[in-house]
């Protein structure tokens, strides 16, 4: 059996919820129905404990930064509770340390706004939730701001729009790192065909 290919899905008080379970349906579908692609998903939470979503589902993660095993994508999901990790030093250098060790660093929504602090997106384009395009800008240098793109692959760096855009970035990943053929089957397998009634 490979070396699996781990994928962290980041979780914290405030977090808004679809902006990591859209995400994590599609990651974590493709590591269950295609097991020879060696994917294995997984929740990483800042500290120990039930984590309380923005909306209020509450939610314990498998791993915290220092059990987690070593993963080659971070997804950084949005919300309310990106807004005291901006004011988070330690937080910030942990988001460094990754991008300088060769994490792939995928954000949602508001996600970015972190990234943009730890300036990773100095340079770069980048999206984030509408509400927040402003705010991204102030955040770093000379940052690309793509106010309508639902998501934004600069590399080593992506960043989506609000909420489901997490879906699309999430399918892009897959293509990223298998195929595109592999992300039509799990777009099916979890039947995303968005035609929305309003």
């Amino acid at each position: 059996m490979p070396t699996p290919r781990r994928i962290a899905v980041l979780l914290f008080e405030g977090v808004e919820e679809l902006d990591f379970a859209g995400p994590w349906e599609v990651l974590s579908a493709w590591a269950h129905q295609w097991p020879e692609d060696a994917i294995e998903v997984f929740t990483l939470g800042l500290g120990a404990g039930t984590i309380r979503c923005a909306k209020g589902l509450r939610v314990v993660a498998d791993h915290t930064r220092d059990t987690a095993p070593p993963f080659e994508l971070l997804v950084f999901p949005g919300g309310r509770g990106t807004r005291p990790l901006l004011e988070d030093p330690e937080l910030i250098a942990w988001v460094q340390q990754l991008a300088g060790h060769g994490v792939t660093l995928a954000s949602v929504c508001t996600g970015a706004l972190v990234f943009a602090k730890a300036g990773l997106l100095d340079g770069k384009p980048a999206t984030t939730h509408h509400g927040s395009l402003t705010r991204l800008a102030s955040l770093g240098r000379n940052i690309e701001v793509r106010p309508e793109a639902r998501f934004v692959d600069a590399g080593a760096i992506l960043t989506a729009a609000g909420v489901s855009a997490g879906i699309d970035l999430a399918l892009h990943l897959v293509v990223r790192m298998h195929s595109i053929e592999r992300a039509r089957e799990v777009r099916r397998y979890i039947q995303y065909d968005p035609a929305p009634p309003v």
